[in-house]
């Protein structure tokens, strides 16, 4: 799996190290505990629909028990609703999104809202 940024048609692989949060406990956990990421990491959270409310809903992330800053990545059907660096232990952020990638700090550098961001497999 890789995460793929395409702002113009030119893609540009943001990771290629990608795992997925597919359970609650794991969406819970996100990258709390953890020392470090690689360079070409991503977590990926995918939220699948609720009634009545659909899969586009109010996503919030925190840093608490993060130990290093991430870039937070929120779409909504692949195109990037909010991009942030995020701090450890002081930062919490949320924007309406289906899907919510966290990366390296400075892996995002260049990636816009409206952009196009795709997890490919």
């Amino acid at each position: 799996m890789r995460v793929v940024h395409d702002p113009d048609g030119s893609a540009d692989v943001l990771a290629t190290n990608v795992h997925t949060a597919e359970t609650m406990l794991e969406q819970s956990k996100g990258l709390m505990g953890r020392r470090s990421i690689p360079d070409d990491y991503a977590l990926v959270f995918r939220f699948e629909p609720s009634w009545p409310f659909g899969a586009v809903r109010r996503r919030v992330i925190h840093m608490l028990f993060v130990r290093f800053p991430t870039d937070v990545v929120w779409l909504a059907d692949e195109e990037v609703r909010k991009v942030r660096t995020m701090y450890p232990w002081r930062s919490l952020d949320y924007a309406k999104a289906d899907a919510v990638i966290e990366l390296p700090a400075g892996a995002a550098d260049g990636v816009s809202v409206g952009d196009t961001v795709v997890v490919e497999s």
